[in-house]
Parts: C-alpha cells; sequence; structure tokens
C-alpha cells in the first residue's frame, strides 16, 4: 500500500470515529461583589457589549460594571422586579406586582416608557432571529410580546401553562418551561402557533432552560433535584442527572460544553456534555445559600449569581400564612464563579 493511500484510509477512519469528549473545567468562587440594600432578588443579566450587569432587587434593579463589580446605578421603582434583557439598544425589565414591563435606556438608565403585560410577568427573553422580546407572564398562560426596537407589543402567545424561562434556538423557534404542566412547549417566533409539547419527564416544576444549539439539546431544572436533558427536536428525554435543591436557573456554555445549574440550597452543579447522548456531573461547587440563579457572559465565561445572607421569617399574617426567610440588610451581593 503507498503512503498516500495509507493516508487518505487513515484521514476517513478518523473522520468516522466519534469525537473524544474534552476535559471538563473546574469551577471556583473568584470573587464576591458586595451591593448591599434589603430585600430579596430573582434574575441576573449580563449585558458584556454595555460592560454592565443587571440585578434584580427588592422594588429596584442594580446596575453594576461588568469589569469591577462597582454599582455605578440604579433603577427604581419596579415592583415585583423578575428578568431583565437588553436588546436593540433598549432595556426591558419585567415588574410582577404591576402587570408591566419597563423599558430603559442602558446608556443613561432613564426609564422611557412603561408597557402593559399578562399577569405576574416574570422571565424575558431576547430572540435575535425575529427581534423580538418575549415576556413569559406566569401568572396567565401567556407570552406577551414585544419589538425589541420600538418596544411595542405585536402578539400574545397561548402556551397552556404558567411560563417560567425559556430559550431561543435562534432559527425561528422558542422553547419554555411550563412549571404547572411539568411540560416544554415550542413555538414559532413569528407566527406564536404551538409547534410541539413535550413532557419533562421524571422532572417536576421545571423552572431554568437552557440550549445547546449545536447538538439540539434541552438542560431543563427541576423542583426535584433533576436536570432533565431532551432532544429540541423530538422532546426525547436523553437523560436525568441528579443536582441540588432549590433550583432556579441554568445556563449552557456552548465553548466548555457545560450545563451550570444554580441550586438554591448552596450549590452549582456542572454537567459536562461529553456528547449529544453521554453527560454527566463534572463537579458540585459550594456557592452560598439562596444563590438560585445565575447568569453567563459567554465572552469570558464567568458566571454571576446573586444572594444574600438570612435571617428568621417575619410573623405569618392571613395575607402572607407562609412567610420566606427574611434577608439580612448589607449583605445582597454577587458571586464571580470563573
Amino acid at each position: 500500500m503507498t503512503q498516500p493511500l495509507l493516508s487518505i484510509l487513515l484521514l476517513g477512519a478518523l473522520a468516522g470515529a466519534p469525537a473524544q469528549p474534552g476535559p471538563a473545567p473546574t469551577y471556583r468562587v473568584a470573587t464576591t461583589w458586595p451591593v448591599g440594600g434589603e430585600g430579596g432578588w430573582d434574575y441576573i443579566s449580563v449585558d458584556h457589549a454595555g460592560g454592565r450587569v443587571y440585578v434584580s432587587h427588592a422594588t429596584q434593579v442594580e446596575v453594576l460594571d461588568l469589569a469591577s463589580g462597582r454599582k455605578v446605578g440604579t433603577i427604581p421603582s419596579t415592583a415585583g422586579v423578575r428578568g431583565i434583557v437588553v436588546a436593540q439598544g433598549r432595556g426591558y425589565i419585567s415588574c410582577g406586582r404591576t402587570n408591566t414591563v419597563i423599558e430603559f435606556d442602558p446608556k443613561t438608565l432613564a426609564v422611557t416608557a412603561t408597557v402593559p403585560a399578562g399577569t405576574k410577568p416574570d422571565a424575558l427573553l431576547y430572540d435575535e432571529f425575529s427581534k423580538r422580546v418575549f415576556v413569559f407572564n406566569n401568572g396567565a398562560t401567556t407570552a406577551t410580546v414585544l419589538d425589541a426596537a420600538t418596544g411595542q407589543p405585536v402578539g400574545t402567545a397561548e402556551l397552556g401553562g404558567a411560563p417560567e424561562a425559556g430559550v431561543s434556538d435562534g432559527k425561528g423557534t422558542v422553547f419554555v418551561n411550563l412549571e404547572d404542566k411539568n411540560e416544554i412547549v415550542a413555538f414559532d417566533a413569528k407566527t406564536l402557533k404551538e409547534k410541539h409539547r413535550w413532557p419533562v419527564g421524571p422532572g417536576e416544576e421545571p423552572s431554568g432552560l437552557a440550549l445547546d444549539r449545536a447538538h439540539r439539546r434541552l438542560f431543563s431544572v427541576c423542583a426535584n433535584e433533576k436536570m432533565v436533558v431532551l432532544d429540541a427536536d423530538n422532546g426525547k428525554v436523553v437523560n436525568a442527572l441528579l443536582i441540588g435543591s432549590g433550583v432556579d436557573g441554568v445556563v449552557f456554555d456552548e465553548g466548555r460544553q457545560v450545563a451550570v445549574s444554580s441550586n438554591g440550597s448552596g450549590t452549582v452543579t456542572v454537567v459536562h456534555e461529553d456528547g449529544p447522548e453521554a453527560f454527566r456531573v463534572a463537579q458540585t461547587l459550594a456557592t452560598a445559600r439562596g444563590a438560585r440563579t445565575l447568569a453567563i457572559d459567554e465572552a469570558t465565561h464567568r458566571l454571576y449569581l446573586p444572594t444574600a445572607d438570612f435571617g428568621p421569617a417575619p410573623a405569618p399574617t392571613p395575607a402572607v400564612p407562609h412567610p420566606r426567610l427574611s434577608t439580612v440588610p448589607n449583605t445582597f451581593r454577587v458571586l464571580v464563579v470563573e
């Protein structure tokens, strides 16, 4: 056999061989950014291009410098603040207590408009394919749809359940968890018509959702301490992995091929994708109690998790028979994991 022919055969064999999994990264809590103030929190959002991190906090949004963590401003009067997203030169904040979305200028932080939403607007999603912002109304069964460039409502998507977090495949399909139905619904980003509806299998009360676009894998994190991996084309459950309790968020790092869940019990679970059919828990990192949501800066691979220290719960009232633990004033902070 000649050397050129041997080389061709070897190259062909290598091309047909399955890709070898790369090493899973090891994470650590690199630093903590003190923020201060009082009250609870929900979502956190990274705007790498604008150099800022936006953190929901009680009735306002804390705005931090992405490079230093220094507080550079506040967007007040956001009652029941949940999600924050920056897109097309505008910022959007969902306000669960007023059933509205506040629009702001990311440069000046000035509020520029208030738009009605559905009942208890929660997670926000910007879809670059349709150039729309999707406002998932957790107290209803809908998503309010806004033109990202103008802030104007352009439609309402009927989802058939209480939505939590959503993701886009960048090709015209939006996926969203339905917390009360234990399902994921997929719909067209432009027509808003339903495409698919799938159970999350062994998962219960799904909240955070992430997507590996290249391999078409969804990662749905659930209240019964499971991360369920589904095929984004047919809804087949590929795997279900054990994670920590109190989960509310998950991100997928395409560069490192890991899905990371933020568990309110005080850990993050790092799941490495060895291949489209092979997943494993590669690391469980201690963070802090209450750090249940997170955001990723895809350019640097850093993760950001808000939390605070906890005190005793206030006395029950008829309106709030099962109050949550109080938060200790001036302990609110953001953990930076890398």
